[in-house]
């Protein structure tokens, strides 16, 4: 008796009547679906945190390189006034020994 129950039921199951759940085959998909999407989901998301990071390094590097080329503009200037008050010294040092030579020979 026990044995026909379980017949009887295995049937009802596999009739496919609109009270039963949803069998294994159709659950699988979605199941599959759902593995899939969070998967993609966690894996976009890593993909925009990186991008994030990776404008946030570039901007810091960026204004690192500005502060550097200013630096060395800074420097040029520094360099290019110092230059020309050598050139300026050595001018009048120049001059001040062109006129003691003139002097001896005049």
């Amino acid at each position: 008796m026990l044995l026909w129950v379980f017949f009887l039921v295995i049937l009802t199951l596999d009739s496919g009547s609109p009270c039963s759940p949803p069998s294994l085959p159709l659950r699988m998909p979605r199941y599959a679906d759902a593995i899939f999407t969070n998967s993609y989901r966690k894996v976009l998301g890593q993909l925009s945190a990186r991008k994030l990071l990776q404008d946030i390094m570039s901007r810091q590097q960026g204004e690192r390189n500005q502060e550097q080329g200013a630096k060395v503009r800074l420097g040029r200037q520094v360099d290019s006034v110092w230059a020309g008050q050598k050139q300026m010294a050595l001018e009048s040092i120049l001059v001040a020994l062109l006129q003691k030579h003139r002097n001896r020979q005049g």
